[in-house]
């Protein structure tokens, strides 16, 4: 098994200063996911398993879009405008993708094929993200959701223990839709027939160390018999919902 954690840090790279915001923007959702570094690693300890961390922000560049998306590099996000992202230019562009886009993407293949290799199977996918409380305005109550794409082999036990728990209301690709062309899922597990889920956990739930380690006891166990179901290590291609997969 493998876990990933595209938003797991709100660092910047030297030479990038704060990209022309306060120190208080990096504290936000829109750096980072909050409290997914900490549930990320608790659990990669518990498991003894890989787990791949996007090492800087989103705000720089977001690893969890496709190359093509116009939202890979954001000028304003969530109200915050980004002075240190607009204007940009071409070759500055093509330096993030090549600098830190690229290589977190050619991190999370090299582990993938490597626990391959060693286990002798498919390897399960399971990537980690957080979502906030409220969205202008408006609360969200889920504690958690599952997102995913047309791929319901990991889906499906997934939310079935989840919601095996009678305090937790658990949603289904909610607030956000899994399917999303050329993202972290979709490159690294659709397109490859690989077994996956994308978990998000609200952020509240998860934001000191009291949080996190409840979320990583109750996952723990979850995953670990996920891991366990031969069905979950199958190599299987499903039809995306975003369309035709590029040749």
């Amino acid at each position: 098994m493998v876990l990933l954690a595209d938003h797991a840090m709100n660092r910047l790279p030297p030479g990038y200063g704060s990209l022309g915001l306060d120190e208080a923007t990096f504290a936000r959702h829109i750096a980072y996911d909050i409290g997914i570094e900490g549930l990320t690693r608790r659990l990669a300890a518990m498991l003894d398993i890989p787990a791949v961390l996007c090492g800087f922000s989103r705000l720089l560049i977001d690893p969890n879009r496709g190359e093509d998306d116009p939202t890979l590099i954001m000028r304003i996000s969530d109200g915050a405008i980004i002075p240190g992202n607009h204007p940009i230019t071409n070759s500055e562009w093509e330096h993030r993708l090549n600098s830190f886009h690229r290589p977190y993407h050619q991190a999370v293949d090299l582990t993938i094929v490597k626990t391959a290799e060693k286990s002798g199977k498919t390897p399960l996918v399971l990537s980690l993200h957080s979502f906030t409380p409220t969205w202008k305005g408006i609360p969200r109550p889920w504690h958690a959701s599952v997102l995913w794409d047309s791929d319901h082999r990991a889906v499906q036990p997934l939310l079935d223990m989840l919601r095996a728990d009678p305090n937790l209301f658990i949603g289904d690709n909610e607030p956000y839709d899994g399917a999303l062309k050329n993202d972290t899922m979709y490159r690294h597990c659709m397109r490859p027939g690989i077994p996956h889920a994308l978990l998000e956990v609200r952020q509240d739930l998860i934001g000191d160390d009291r949080g996190m380690d409840e979320w990583a006891e109750r996952l723990a166990p979850i995953f670990a018999k996920m891991n366990a179901d031969p069905a979950l290590h199958e190599t299987k291609i499903f039809p995306s919902r975003t369309g035709p997969y590029p040749a």
